[in-house]
C-alpha cells in the first residue's frame, strides 16, 4: 500500500461518507485473517497501517519471563532476550517486535480491496435503510421497473421498493415506466440489502394524500382522528378541529370540492366520505353511519364499546351498506361495535322483552306488580274512624239552613247526578221567567243567612 490508497480511502470518505478510521481499522481486521490463513498462526500478532503513508507493520507481541518459565516460546520470551533488543526490560513487560512478511505487501492489497468494496456496499444499503426508515409512513413517487408475477418492483430513487400483490388495490393496472404515488409502509435490513416494502392500499396513503391537499392539515388546525378504507370502493375519514371558527369538513372537500376531487382522482375514483369526529359516542355514531339518518343510538356496554343504532325502516340498508360495507368502516373508524335496527324491529323487541317479563312474573306468581305490593307493605293506610250511622243523620239534620228565602235558587253542585232532571227544570223555568225590582232585595238576603248558618253550625260542633 502507499499513499495514493490512503487518498482512495479520502475520497471515499467525502463522496460515501464513510469514515476513513472505520476503513483503517476494519482493514487491519481483516489482515490479521489473512495473516493467520497463510502463516498459521495469529496468536498475539496485530496489523498496523500508518494513515499518512499507508505503510503495513505486522506486529507480534511476547511477554517477557524467566527462562525457566517458558511454556510457549510464541507468546512468551526470556528476560536474556529480551535484554538483547532493549537491556531496560524486565520480567512482566510485554514487548512488540515487527515479524512483517516480504511478500506480505500482495496479500495485504488483494485484502484491502475486498474488504474497502464490502465496506462500500454496506454503507451505501446503511445509508439507504437510514434514509427510507424515517421517511416509513410517508408517500413517494416511483416508476414500475419491472415485474415478476403479481408483484411489481417500484424504483424509488436510491432503493427498489416492493408492491406486492396484497397491496395492490383490486381493478389498477400499471405498465412498466408508469408513475405512480406509493405509501412506503415498512423498511427491512436484509443481507441483500434493505427492502423497502410499498402499498396502494394503505389508509395511510389516503390520510398523506390529504395532507398534501390540505394546508389546514399540514399546520395542525385540522386532525384526522379516525380513517378506515376498503381500498378501491370505500373511505371514511373522522376529521375534527379545535378551532371553532374552521369547519374541517369544508377544509377537506375544498371549494366545489376541488381538494377531494383531486385525491379521488390519484385513487381512480375511490369514494370518500368525510365526517364530523365528536368526542361524544351517541353523535360520533351517528355521524359515522353518514350518509344514513339515525333515529337514536344506545350505549349497551361503554367499557366494551357496543352500541345500537336505531334507524328509519327505509333506511336500514342504507345504514348497513352494500354487504356490509358502512356500518363495517363506521365500526373502524369510531372503534365502537355498531348494531344496526329499524324501527319497527326495536318496537317489535321491546315489546317481546316486556312480554316475556309479564310471562315470568306470571310463573312466579305474581298477581299484581312487585312495586305496589311493596309499596303496601311499607307504606300500610291508616284506617279511618268509624262514625255510627245515627249521629251522621242527626249532624246532617242540625246542619241544613231554615232561614233561606223561597225564590233563593239552591246552589248548583260541582257534578249533577244524571238521574236528577227535576231540579235542572225549575231553573230553566226561573230563567225563563222576567226579572222584578225586588230581586236584588231577594238575593241579598239569600247571602246574609249563610254566616247564622255557620255560627250555628259552631255551636253544634262545640
Amino acid at each position: 500500500m502507499n499513499r495514493e490508497f490512503i487518498e482512495a480511502m479520502e475520497q471515499l470518505e467525502k463522496e460515501k461518507h464513510i469514515s476513513k478510521d472505520v476503513l483503517l481499522e476494519t482493514i487491519e481486521s481483516a489482515l490479521v485473517s489473512a495473516y493467520k490463513k497463510n502463516y498459521g498462526t495469529a496468536q498475539n500478532v496485530r496489523v498496523v497501517i500508518d494513515p499518512d503513508d499507508g505503510e503495513i507493520a505486522v506486529l507480534m507481541r511476547k511477554d517477557i519471563v524467566a527462562e525457566e518459565d517458558i511454556e510457549d516460546d510464541m507468546i512468551q520470551m526470556s528476560l536474556e532476550e529480551a535484554h538483547e533488543i532493549d537491556p531496560r526490560y524486565e520480567i512482566g513487560d510485554a514487548i512488540e517486535f515487527a515479524v512483517t512478511p516480504r511478500d506480505f505487501g500482495r496479500i495485504a492489497a488483494q485484502t484491502a480491496k475486498q474488504v474497502v468494496v464490502q465496506r462500500i456496499r454496506e454503507a451505501e444499503r446503511g445509508m439507504v435503510y437510514d434514509d427510507f426508515i424515517t421517511r416509513q409512513g410517508e408517500i413517494i413517487t416511483g416508476t414500475v421497473q419491472r415485474k415478476s408475477g403479481e408483484t411489481m418492483f417500484i424504483n424509488i430513487g436510491r432503493a427498489e421498493g416492493i408492491l406486492s400483490a396484497n397491496e395492490q388495490v383490486p381493478g389498477e393496472h400499471f405498465k412498466v415506466h408508469q408513475r405512480l404515488k406509493v405509501y412506503i409502509m415498512d423498511v427491512k435490513k436484509t443481507t441483500k440489502g434493505p427492502q423497502v416494502f410499498l402499498s396502494r392500499s394503505h389508509p395511510g396513503l389516503v390520510k398523506m394524500l390529504f395532507e398534501l391537499e390540505v394546508p389546514e392539515i399540514q399546520d395542525g388546525t385540522v386532525e384526522i382522528r379516525g380513517i378506515a378504507r376498503e381500498a378501491g370502493s370505500r373511505t371514511k375519514m373522522a376529521v375534527y378541529s379545535e378551532d371553532e371558527n374552521v369547519d374541517p369538513v369544508g377544509a377537506c372537500v375544498g371549494t366545489r370540492g376541488s381538494r377531494v376531487q383531486s385525491v379521488v382522482d390519484e385513487l381512480n375514483g375511490e369514494k370518500i366520505d368525510i365526517i364530523f369526529w365528536s368526542d361524544s359516542p351517541e353523535e360520533l355514531i351517528a355521524n359515522v353511519l353518514s350518509p344514513a339518518t339515525v333515529e337514536e343510538v344506545i350505549i349497551e356496554d361503554e367499557e366494551e364499546k357496543t352500541a345500537t343504532a336505531i334507524v328509519p325502516d327505509y333506511q336500514l340498508s342504507l345504514a348497513i351498506g352494500k354487504q356490509g360495507q358502512n356500518v363495517r368502516l363506521a365500526a373502524k373508524v369510531s372503534g365502537w361495535k355498531i348494531d344496526i335496527m329499524s324501527h319497527t324491529q326495536y318496537e317489535e323487541a321491546l315489546a317481546a322483552a316486556e312480554a316475556e317479563y309479564e310471562e315470568e312474573l306470571e310463573e312466579a306468581g305474581y298477581e299484581e306488580e312487585p312495586e305496589e305490593a311493596g309499596y303496601d307493605e311499607e307504606f300500610p293506610q291508616e284506617e279511618s274512624p268509624e262514625v255510627p250511622a245515627a249521629d251522621y243523620e242527626e249532624e246532617l239534620t242540625e246542619e241544613e239552613p231554615t232561614e233561606i228565602s223561597e225564590d233563593e235558587e239552591p246552589e248548583a253542585p260541582d257534578e249533577e247526578p244524571e238521574d236528577i232532571a227535576e231540579p235542572a227544570e225549575e231553573e230553566a223555568e226561573d230563567a225563563a221567567e222576567p226579572e222584578e225590582p225586588g230581586d236584588a232585595e231577594d238575593a241579598a238576603a239569600v247571602e246574609e243567612p249563610d254566616e247564622e248558618v255557620g255560627e250555628t253550625v259552631e255551636q253544634k260542633e262545640e
